[in-house]
C-alpha cells in the first residue's frame, strides 16, 4: 500500500530530538539578522533555505556545525528567542507532532549578555505562546525543553543546576551536545551525578561522528536515550545466513543498549548529510528496527536539513521501504520515551497516537 506524505502529516507523531537554533524559518533568520545587524549569505529567504541545506549536505560534522553561525547570531535578545521558540511549536503542530521535546544550549545565547536564565525564560515562554497559539488554531501540542551543556566547554555543572532550577517550569531533561572526538561525556561525571541524584531524565548525543567508545561512554553516565546513535552497528557483526536472511550477531554494548530500551534519536537526513550513513534507504535506522532496537525518528535540524519529521518518516517509508505499521512502531515508541510520567506516556499512546485501540496500559491507579 502507498503511503503518501499527506497520511503521515495527518497522523499524530512524538519528536525527541529537535534543535531550536536549526529550526528557525529563513524568514525569520532574515528578519532578526536585520534587527541584530548580523550579514547572511543571502538575505532572500528562498535562496537562504537553500543555501542552509547546501552547505549542511557537505558531508562533515564540522562543515554541518558551521551554519549555526547564522542562526545563533541571531538568537542572542529574548525577544528573538520567543519568536524561533513560538515558531518552532507552531510548525511541529501544523506538521501533526503532539508531544515535542525541544532542545538548546543557555549557554551558546550569552554574546550580548543574557544570563543563563534569562535565555531559558525566553524560549519557556516562546514555547507557552506556540503551544497557546496553536491551540487557537485546533492543535494540541505539549511542548518540553532540555537543556544542552556543550562538551567543549566546562559549564556542565552550571548547565545541571540550570536544567534543576526550571525542572518544574518546563525543562524536562538534560543533553550533552558538541563534538564527540575528544570531549567524552564521562568528563562531566559530576554533572551527571547530580542529575541522577536529583532523578532528572538524561539524553547524550552520541554514535554519531564517533564510534563505540563514545556510545559505550554516554551509557556509562546513565543515559536514557542516545542522540543518534548510528554507530551502534559498528557492534553488529554479520553473519551468514544459508536462507539468504540478514543476520548479525550482536556485541555486548549492542546487548546492553536493545535489552535496557535505552532509545535511539535517530535522525536520516542529518546522518546522511554529515557523512554518518550513505543514504536514508541504506541508513542504519532499518537494521536497528529490525533487530528490536528501540528506534525514533527525528528531525534534529529542520532548517539546516529542510526536512519536517513527517518527511522523515516519508522517506523512510519511499527509500527505506517502511511500512505505516513501522511508522506507528516508531511513534509508539518515542512516546513511551518521551521524557513524563508514565501515566502521561500512556495517555498520550491510548489517547492521541491509537485511538479506538485497546488501551496498552495495566490498569493501574493514576498516580500524581
Amino acid at each position: 500500500m502507498t503511503v503518501t506524505l499527506e497520511q503521515i502529516v495527518a497522523l499524530p507523531k512524538v519528536l525527541l530530538h529537535d534543535h531550536l537554533d536549526g529550526g528557525l524559518r529563513p524568514r525569520t533568520v532574515v528578519e532578526l539578522a536585520e534587527r541584530a545587524g548580523h550579514e547572511l549569505p543571502t538575505t532572500d529567504p528562498e535562496a537562504l533555505g537553500a543555501w542552509f541545506r547546501e552547505r549542511a549536505a557537505a558531508g562533515s560534522l564540522e562543515a554541518y556545525l558551521d551554519t549555526f553561525t547564522h542562526t545563533l547570531a541571531v538568537m542572542q535578545r529574548p525577544k528573538a528567542l520567543r519568536r524561533v521558540a513560538r515558531e518552532a511549536v507552531e510548525d511541529l503542530a501544523a506538521d501533526g507532532v503532539v508531544h515535542a521535546e525541544l532542545r538548546f544550549a543557555p549557554e551558546l545565547h550569552q554574546q550580548r549578555d543574557l544570563t543563563l536564565q534569562q535565555a531559558v525564560d525566553a524560549v519557556l515562554e516562546g514555547l507557552a505562546e506556540g503551544v497557546a497559539l496553536a491551540a487557537e488554531q485546533g492543535r494540541a501540542i505539549r511542548a518540553g525543553l532540555l537543556l544542552c551543556a556543550m562538551r567543549q566547554s566546562d559549564r556542565a555543572d552550571e548547565v545541571a543546576e540550570l536544567a534543576l532550577a526550571n525542572r518544574d517550569r518546563g525543562v524536562v531533561g538534560f543533553d550533552v551536545a558538541g563534538p564527540e572526538a575528544g570531549y567524552p561525556a564521562s568528563a562531566m561525571s559530576a554533572a551527571f551525578a547530580r542529575l541522577r541524584a536529583a532523578r532528572l531524565p538524561v539524553t547524550v548525543h552520541a554514535g554519531e561522528a564517533a564510534g563505540t567508545d563514545s556510545l559505550d561512554d554516554a551509557v556509562d553516565v546513565g543515559a536514557l536515550r542516545i542522540g543518534h546513535g548510528i554507530r551502534l552497528l559498528d557492534d553488529l557483526a554479520p553473519q551468514h545466513d544459508p536462507a539468504g536472511e540478514s543476520s548479525y550477531r550482536l556485541g555486548r554494548l549492542a546487548h546492553w543498549v536493545r535489552d535496557r530500551r535505552i532509545a535511539l534519536e535517530v535522525c536520516p537526513t542529518s546522518n546522511v548529510q554529515t557523512g554518518g550513513a550513505v543514504s536514508v534507504a541504506k541508513h542504519p535506522a532499518t537494521t536497528l528496527l529490525r533487530l528490536g532496537f528501540a528506534v525514533t525518528v527525528n528531525t534534529d535540524n529542520r532548517l539546516q536539513s529542510g526536512t519536517s519529521l513527517s518527511r522523515e518518516l516519508h522517506a523512510l517509508v519511499t527509500e527505506a521501504g517502511w511500512t505505516l505499521d513501522d511508522v506507528r512502531t516508531v511513534t509508539v515508541t518515542a512516546a513511551r520515551h518521551a521524557f513524563c510520567h508514565e501515566d502521561e506516556r500512556q495517555d498520550l499512546i491510548d489517547r492521541v497516537i491509537l485511538p479506538g485501540h485497546a488501551p496498552t496500559g495495566t490498569g493501574r491507579h493514576r498516580a500524581s
